[in-house]
């Protein structure tokens, strides 16, 4: 257990060896995040001049979701999904780049997830689908519902695990590309569990000064000190952002180097073949 755990820390540590050395791999999910927050607000707005939210509220308790609804879902989660995916294809492509000795740019990251366009608009429009239609499955009942919605929707993330990368490198069709994450994942599900796992404790320690921050900055409103409070809150505001971007980097860095190793038996620049081969005892 302890070499596993270990094995899994280190995957973490490289993964944060390559972030350090390209910090402009932050940018992509920074983008993805500030898209995602004008999606918000676009729906957001419009949703809560033009509804009636007590009647919707009246009727989602009865189970009786107006058929509107689906529709705006579908719409919120194709437009989000198109954005995260296309800033993770952006974010992988570069990775993937500086594992075969490239020194990749953002440019080159953009411009090789323009390429993919296709592939992202049509994994967006799946992804958008099966979201809506856990939603739906989530108003079958209001117990039996939300655990099945809950179980296809942890299955369905595990199957797609590898869904960008094979979307970027292999330029396939989002059912072949799922087919395709299945079959890797089978080759590599004890790197993932592992790496996942240690790229988890490490953010967990990184968390640790960020809640310091805000405990500091509550601590000082409670007791008075207004003025250093604040200054406090606004400092772990920043951090919480930037720890935000970190771990969607980190995951992202994880796997493309899983990948890569799973398709192509090539242990990543920056990675150790043992951290990899020795996870759950594989040999």
């Amino acid at each position: 257990m302890f070499e596993r755990i270990s094995n899994g820390f280190a995957l973490a540590r490289s993964s944060w060896a390559v972030l350090l050395r390209d910090k402009h791999l932050l940018i992509f999910p920074v983008v993805s995040g500030i898209l995602f927050l004008l999606i918000l607000a676009s729906f957001a707005i419009p949703l809560a001049v033009l509804v009636d939210w007590q009647q919707v509220g009246q009727q989602a308790n009865n189970r009786h979701v107006p058929w509107w609804t689906y529709v705006v879902a579908f719409a919120f989660y194709f437009c989000t999904y198109f954005v995260a995916t296309f800033c993770n294809a952006a974010l992988i492509s570069c990775t993937l780049l500086r594992f075969n000795g490239e020194t990749p740019t953002v440019g080159d990251g953009f411009r090789m997830a323009f390429a993919r366009l296709p592939q992202i608009f049509a994994w967006a429009f799946v992804s958008a689908t099966v979201g809506v239609l856990l939603k739906a499955v989530e108003q079958i009942h209001e117990k039996v519902g939300d655990l099945i919605a809950s179980l296809l929707g942890t299955a369905w993330s595990i199957m797609t695990f590898f869904v960008v990368p094979v979307l970027v490198v292999e330029k396939v069709g989002p059912i072949e590309a799922v087919k395709r994450s299945l079959q890797l994942l089978r080759k590599t599900w004890g790197e993932a569990l592992v790496g996942r796992a240690g790229i988890g404790l490490f953010l967990f320690l990184l968390a640790i000064p960020v809640f310091l921050v805000f405990a500091g900055g509550v601590v000082l409103l409670a007791t008075g000190h207004v003025p250093f409070g604040i200054a406090l809150l606004v400092a772990g505001g920043v951090l919480l952002l930037m720890y935000s971007a970190v771990s969607s980097a980190l995951h992202t860095i994880l796997i493309a180097s899983l990948y890569q190793y799973a398709a192509d038996d090539r242990v990543p620049e920056g990675f150790d073949r043992e951290s990899f081969s020795s996870a759950f005892g594989r040999a």
